[in-house]
This record gives structure tokens, sequence and C-alpha cells, in this order.
């Protein structure tokens, strides 16, 4: 069995290196941070190995994807990255090689991101590894999900489907053959690789009445939204933006709706007043309509399409 580090040893020297000032050196049971005027945002995702990723992707890109899908939740809210704190149940074959790639993966995003480790925890667990990290944020403006309302506009960033595509790609090995060399790594890494929205956190202070990142897929994503602000919605489905990797798998039978319900966009879905217009990389698909029916989304010739799932579910 190979020489590992202890409890003390992680701690003090994986993850103490790469703390922030909170974080006390990573001696003490708890983060202290500075009193501040603004909202205090927090959020909590866990990633588990064989749900979330693959247990053979790379450790610093499953640290990464850990971190930036609660960065992608502060930036959906309005708020700034201060600070995160990580939980890890390590399973029996793990490795001091595979944890201080890991870390090495986590600082990288850490400094990327200016959201400094402040805390955590680690344990054994005879399951597969399992992450928890918590991330705080702050804001003068915080953006609920509860505020759209009949009248507004459906706006979506960048572009959905990419990451579903992605995963599908590694599961269908035929799929990914057909695919440009191109378009396959494009997928691919979008599903390994999350991008938060955090460039957008001006614009939805000053414009979203409502807003929530895409993690679920699309169509399920609003229909919480929906549900949240009691309200309905009518998207045209030709106006929702696809890469050029995601159309070079369009001939996919059920391309659509697994594009709309995959999951793992982590771009960010908000409504708007239907006269502002949005810049470049955010696109109008659809509007808010009174009622509590699901969303509807419709074809090129107004008719709707009838969709057997809406997202994404653990259960």
């Amino acid at each position: 069995m190979p020489i590992r580090y202890t409890e003390d040893e992680i701690i003090a020297r994986v993850f103490a290196p790469i703390a922030g000032p909170a974080a006390l050196g990573l001696k003490d049971d708890a983060a202290l941070l500075a009193p501040t005027a603004e909202s205090t945002v927090a959020t909590v995702d866990v990633l588990v190995a064989g749900v979330h990723f693959f247990p053979d992707d790379p450790p610093a890109l499953i640290a990464k994807k850990a971190l930036r899908v609660n960065l992608s939740d502060l930036a959906a809210k309005g708020a700034e990255p201060v600070g995160f704190l990580l939980s890890l149940a390590l399973p029996a074959d793990w490795t001091n090689d595979w944890l201080e790639a890991f870390a090495a993966g986590l600082a990288e995003d850490a400094r990327a991101y200016a959201i400094p480790l402040i805390g955590g925890d680690t344990t054994a667990t005879p399951g597969p590894l399992t992450i928890s990290i918590t991330a705080l944020g702050r804001t003068p403006g915080f953006v609920p999900r509860t505020g759209a309302k009949p009248g507004d506009a459906i706006y979506v960033s960048g572009t959905i489907g990419d990451a579903a595509l992605g995963l599908a790609l590694r599961r269908d090995p035929a799929l990914a053959a057909r695919l440009s060399p191109q378009a396959r790594g494009y997928l691919l890494d979008r599903y390994l690789l999350p991008r938060p929205r955090l460039d957008l956190v001006p614009l939805l202070r000053a414009h979203a009445s409502a807003a929530m990142d895409v993690s679920d897929g699309l169509a399920g994503d609003l229909a919480k939204l929906c549900r949240a602000s009691r309200v309905s919605a009518v998207v045209e489905a030709p106006l929702v933006p696809l890469s050029p990797a995601a159309l070079e798998a369009s001939l996919a039978p059920g391309f659509f709706e697994a594009a709309i319900s995959g999951g793992d966009d982590y771009e960010i879905l908000f409504t708007a007043d239907a006269n502002w217009t949005p810049p470049q990389d955010v696109f109008r698909i659809g509007a808010i309509i009174a009622g509590t029916a699901p969303p509807q989304f419709r074809d090129a010739t107004k008719k709707p399409i009838n969709l057997a799932k809406m997202s994404f579910s653990h259960f």
C-alpha cells in the first residue's frame, strides 16, 4: 500500500498553501469573514464520481468543475465571489499524486476567479469520491428566481446543449466518430469544464427581474423559474442559441430535446424588460406569460414541441 498523507498533512501540506486569509491558516474549525454592508450569498453543490463526472477524469479538471458550478450559482444571483469551503470524502484508492493534482487545479481556479479557500473538511468513504463546495459571495442587489412577470422577455447567455452533447459523445463513440475533431473537442471540453458567467454580474444586477443558472437543462430550469415566479412561458425553439459544434450533431435522433433538457450548460437564464436590447452573446428566446402551465416550446411553425422530459433529475 502506498504511503499517503495523514489527515493533518492533507490540511497542512495540500490545502493550507492555497487558502486565503479568512481561513486562518486552516488551523481553526471556522473561517473569519470581514464585515460588509453588502448582502452575503451562499450556495452549495455536491459532485459524486460516476454521477457528475467520470472517475477517471483528470483530477485538476474535477476540482475546477466542482468550484465552477458554484461560481455559476453566484453569478446568477448577481454576486461576486468571496471565498469557498471544501468538503472532500476520499475513497479507499486515493493517492498523494491524485490529491496534489486536484489541489493544483483548485488553486489555479481560485486565483483566476479571486475566490480563496477559507475552510472545509476531509474524510474517508467506502463509496465513490464525493466533493462538496460551499461558495460565498457578496452583492448590493440579489437577483431572485421569483421576480419574473408577464410581459418580460426570456434571455439566455452563450449556447445551449454543448455539455449534454459532450456527455453523449463520452457514452457513444459512434456519435463522436461522426463529428469533426474540432466539434468533438469543443463539446467534450464544455462537459468537462463549465464556464461560470461572472462577466454577466453587472448586467444581471442592472436589468434582470429573475435569474438562475442552467444546470439541469434549459427546459426544466425555466419551469423552476416559472413556478417560483407563479407565471408561465413560451419559448421559440429556433431562437435557442446553438454552437456550430452542436449543429454538427443536430442530425442525431432526439437532438433538440437532449440539448434543452440534458443539463450542465452553466449559462444564465434570466428575464428582463421586453424593450431591453441584450449585448452580444445574450439571446432573447421567448416571453413570460400569465398562468401556471409548464413552459411551452414552439417550433418554426408555432406548433408545440412535446418533450418526454424537461431536465436531468437525480431521482
